[in-house]
């Protein structure tokens, strides 16, 4: 989110931010950070790794209770970070169990 004047970041770490930046959520792909898709998701925290209003971004989400989506490079979903999406579908009921094997006698 640049702007006109240069403004510091206000995490540890963070860069101050000048007019003409590039922030990687402003590119081609917006509809990746709210992707279905856990690698795409995985990509779009990638992708934030480098941004220089991560933490700031990652905050404002918090604050605003984000239902979901990809911000200040955490995943969030209904308000709350979680360390990684879930692919779509049922999960199993019961463990699969190792094939057994068979004893031969010769």
């Amino acid at each position: 989110m640049p702007s006109e004047n240069p403004s510091t970041a206000s995490g540890v770490g963070e860069k101050t931010i000048r007019a003409g930046d590039i922030l990687p959520c402003h590119g081609d792909d917006p509809d990746l950070w709210f992707a279905e898709a856990p690698a795409d998701l995985e990509l779009a925290k990638s992708l934030c790794a480098g941004c220089p209003v991560r933490a700031r971004c990652l905050a404002a989400a918090l604050d605003r209770e984000e239902p979901w989506g990809v911000w200040g490079g955490e995943i969030i979903n209904q308000g709350t970070i979680v360390a990684r999406k879930r692919p779509r579908g049922r999960p199993r009921k019961t463990v699969v169990a190792e094939p057994r094997k068979e004893l031969v006698y010769a």
